[in-house]
């Protein structure tokens, strides 16, 4: 097992940025791939970003490329989401999820946090 809780969420200012963090415990943290998804206000969760065991390869979605930034740092059991230049459609509660394998699909993620809400008004 793995827990997982997201923080730093909160109210931001269209073009403002936000530091997510995701603290790990449980099975070794290292081993896993980390991922950020987000679901806004009657739509589908979405992948966000993903990071591998190593921290050496990060994929996002195009709709984040260029504004968030993942990394993790394995000594503290934590993945991060830097956000930057952020705009009301990022509305969203936001979650990071933990897995084996590296996937952009959300139902390929087996553990997953309770979620951090962020909303960036215009």
């Amino acid at each position: 097992q793995v827990q997982l809780v997201e923080s730093g969420g909160g109210l931001v200012q269209s073009g403002g940025s936000l530091r997510l963090s995701c603290a790990a415990s449980g099975r070794t943290f290292s081993y896993y791939v980390m991922g950020w998804f987000r679901q806004g206000p009657g739509k589908e969760r979405e992948f966000v970003a993903a990071i591998t065991w190593r921290g050496d390869s990060t994929y996002y979605a195009d709709s984040v490329t260029g504004r968030f930034t993942i990394s993790r740092d394995n000594a503290k059991n934590t993945v991060y989401l830097q956000m930057n230049s952020l705009k009301p459609e990022d509305t969203a509660v936001y979650y990071c999820a933990a897995d084996l394998t590296l996937s952009r699909n959300a139902d390929e993620y087996a553990y997953w946090g309770q979620g951090t809400q962020v909303t960036v008004s215009s």
